[in-house]
């Protein structure tokens, strides 16, 4: 059967280069909600027109209208053989919802936390760097330059580094993560749709457990 994949992780998890890699070898569209509302709030649409004065309101999207974008966007072609959310579902509430809509598509649902320790994140986000010539992206701890703050590819060119991409950062970032969405985490693990895959390792052994936990439910 068809699967809707709600793909969590913790910033500096890795998350989006696996959603990347479910779309390519699996087919299966990558759903954000930041997309779905840039694109919805051009459409000239009664959804549409409602989402503009919400958000020019600077009032938060509340869930009804969440998941009905969510139901339009998925509703598309690109979707009937299932896809991956990203950002979506963020409280019960809305995971819920969520449940109803899966049901209505015919679509089975896994949830899948890709796991990573804090002193990991801590090295991957702190350790960053990027070529200011070619985006090429490196990490001292992990991914090292040949020599030591330059690029291989344009020694001329000195790597830069994010200002948020520091510790204090970081610390700030995984506490509004873990408190967010903790309560999403016990909500799946509650309903027995919670996937866990240790996200420590390399991307093509995280995406390989992430594959198994999707296909092997079928």
């Amino acid at each position: 059967m068809s699967k809707i994949i709600v793909l969590m992780g913790p910033p500096g998890s890795g998350k989006g280069t696996q959603a990347r890699l479910l779309q390519e070898r699996l087919g299966l569209p990558q759903i954000s909600t930041g997309d779905m509302f840039r694109a919805m709030k051009q459409a000239r649409t009664p959804l549409g027109e409602r989402l503009r004065r919400t958000l020019a309101s600077g009032m938060l999207v509340p869930d009804d209208l969440t998941i009905r974008v969510v139901e339009e966007r998925t509703s598309l072609p690109d979707c009937r053989a299932g896809y991956v959310l990203d950002g979506f579902p963020r409280t019960p509430a809305q995971a819920d919802m969520l449940e109803t809509l899966a049901a209505g598509q015919g679509h089975e649902l896994v949830a899948v936390l890709v796991d990573v320790p804090f002193e990991i994140l801590e090295k991957r986000v702190t350790g960053r760097r990027n070529c200011p010539v070619c985006g090429e992206i490196y990490n001292v701890y992990f991914k090292p330059p040949k020599s030591d703050e330059v690029c291989d590819l344009h020694p001329e060119a000195r790597l830069n580094r994010r200002t948020d991409d520091n510790a204090e950062t970081i610390k700030t970032r995984l506490v509004t993560y873990e408190q967010e969405t903790r309560p999403l985490v016990e909500y799946y693990q509650r309903t027995g749709r919670l996937r866990r895959v240790d996200g420590a390792r390399d991307p093509e052994a995280i995406y390989a457990d992430i594959e198994k936990a999707v296909i092997g439910d079928r």
